[in-house]
């Protein structure tokens, strides 16, 4: 199979708008390919390679922008894997300069679309829209399964490519093989927003309310005496937080595999900010986790239960899989739960919330199975005021006091039609000097071209921001923009790819999902 042929693909993808085009392309794509070409081709399209990083930087890429590209297509996918083998398995003295010369080498033989597609893969900016939704439909229509079974496959396994092997070579019953399974973590389940508690109880009826807590998702799996610990996007942090493996091995069973949150508490039980509980989760800080962990502690606090001794209870409604967590969680490790059907109640639960220095609550309706992955409507946040977790764009160098730090953010919200970003505005607001030190370092690391006054950086840099309201701007090309933009922190436990749509602010400025009172 050529390169051309998914080159292609991606490009049908990206200039189309509708979902039902995006699935038959890739669907055609994926039609009669063998095991090893259909896990290629749904890696690549979703911007994964089978070998992960490579040991090729994004300045290396870039300084091979200027290899001549090749007339025709030739280079077969298979050539090209072996390659990117290759270069990952390349090390020892000297090895930047062979590991370049492999990929100029790859370069010069591809064909210009060819050599923007390979840039995009290896940088990871290959946004055509093929998200994970898409590419679970195109899967099921390449190889006759039914959609469902291919979405739950990837819903457990968090791997498009083994769930296609799997649908390619055994089909339905291949899909069914995938289970809950102890030690590989699961997407977590996400949640959709309320104006209030009026609202979440006209959707859901009878709600079980929790404090929203503004910590570091886990997901935590134990057998026996072994425990590991997860993050929200599923990497291993065991090592880094010794009071969550310990809360877990104090657990009266054998096995669990449980989702909450873990963050760091003041000595009144106030919340500290995330910013102060993500200190503990950095790589270089593992060799001080103990002097961390005495200046810093952190405490875990559980919400569901998705395995226990041996019985799934992902698809078990909610009111069980709570049952099931407090036999096993003590009190102290459970978030404060309200369940009612009573809109001043909750009200008064989400002002004792916000009293209590948390983000708000969540709404959760009792019988609803665990959507892994799924931002469903069967768990709703409600929060005082809207904040957005956007991209930052771009950075203007500050002026006056702020001289030599990179200080005012470009913006962006997520397209999820194209891949792309809006731009939505800028903020200097709500930095300390500690934060601007920081930023200044972080987006030049991520830097792609500058301008006298702005440097432009790669979209990944994910920052929570709050505002007061949104308003129509012509300055835009969305025709949006933010008002009184502040930052409240930047969220290094999301991707681009989960930061908030044009979609969600679009609904926000058209009244139908309102923020609530300035100033939270």
């Amino acid at each position: 199979m050529l390169l051309n042929e998914i080159v292609q693909a991606s490009l049908q993808v990206a200039s189309t708008r509708s979902r039902k085009t995006k699935i038959q392309v890739i669907g055609d794509l994926l039609s009669d390919r063998d095991e090893d070409e259909t896990a290629t081709v749904v890696g690549w399209l979703s911007g994964a390679m089978a070998q992960g990083r490579i040991g090729v930087g994004y300045a290396t890429v870039m300084q091979l922008a200027d290899v001549a590209p090749a007339d025709a297509p030739s280079l077969a996918i298979q050539e090209i894997d072996a390659t990117f083998d290759r270069i990952k398995e390349t090390a020892g003295a000297g090895s930047k300069k062979r590991k370049a010369d492999l990929l100029r080498n790859l370069m010069a033989r591809a064909t210009e679309s060819e050599q923007r597609f390979l840039r995009a893969l290896l940088t990871g900016e290959l946004r055509q829209g093929a998200l994970a939704g898409i590419m679970a439909d195109a899967i099921a229509k390449a190889t006759g399964t039914p959609a469902a079974a291919v979405r739950r496959a990837a819903m457990l396994s968090g791997d498009l490519r083994r769930v296609a092997v799997a649908a390619r070579a055994d089909g339905v019953p291949g899909l069914a093989a995938f289970g809950v399974e102890l030690f590989r973590p699961l997407q977590p389940m996400l949640a959709q927003t309320a104006e209030g508690p009026t609202d979440a109880l006209e959707a859901l009826g009878v709600a079980a309310f929790e404090l929203k807590l503004d910590g570091a998702r886990i997901q935590v799996h134990r057998r026996g005496d072994e425990v590991q610990v997860f993050t929200r996007r599923l990497k291993p942090v065991t090592g880094a937080v010794p009071e969550v493996v310990e809360a877990a091995l104090a657990m009266p069973c054998r096995e669990v595999i449980l989702d909450g949150e873990v963050l760091a508490l003041k000595p009144d039980g106030a919340p500290h900010t995330f910013q102060t509980t993500m200190r503990r989760f950095g790589r270089k800080l593992q060799a001080r986790v103990a002097s961390l962990r005495d200046e810093l502690p952190l405490t875990p606090f559980f919400f569901d239960c998705l395995l226990l001794d041996g019985q799934e209870l992902i698809d078990a409604p909610t009111e069980e899989r709570i049952e099931a967590m407090t036999r096993v969680v003590a009190p102290e490790h459970r978030v404060p739960r309200l369940v009612t059907d009573d809109a001043a109640e909750a009200s008064e639960f989400l002002g004792e919330a916000i009293d209590a220095g948390h983000e708000g609550v969540m709404a959760k309706a009792l019988a609803a199975p665990y959507a892994a992955g799924s931002r469903g409507a069967a768990w709703l946040k409600i929060k005082p005021i809207h904040t957005l977790d956007l991209v930052v764009l771009a950075v203007d160098w500050g002026s006056g006091r702020r001289k030599g730090w990179l200080s005012n953010l470009h913006l962006g919200a997520r397209d999820p039609q194209t891949g792309r970003f809006v731009m939505l505005g800028k903020t200097f607001k709500g930095m300390t000097d500690a934060l601007l030190t920081w930023q200044t370092e972080r987006f030049q690391e991520l830097e792609t071209h500058r301008t006298d006054w702005t440097v432009h950086v790669r979209p990944e840099q994910v920052v929570e921001i709050a505002f007061n309201e949104i308003q129509t701007s012509p300055r835009y090309p969305g025709g949006l923009a933010l008002r009184f933009a502040r930052v409240k922190g930047y969220r290094h436990d999301k991707t681009a790819d989960e930061a908030d749509t044009i979609d969600t602010v679009r609904a926000i400025h058209e009244g139908r999902l309102r923020p609530g009172p300035p100033g939270g």
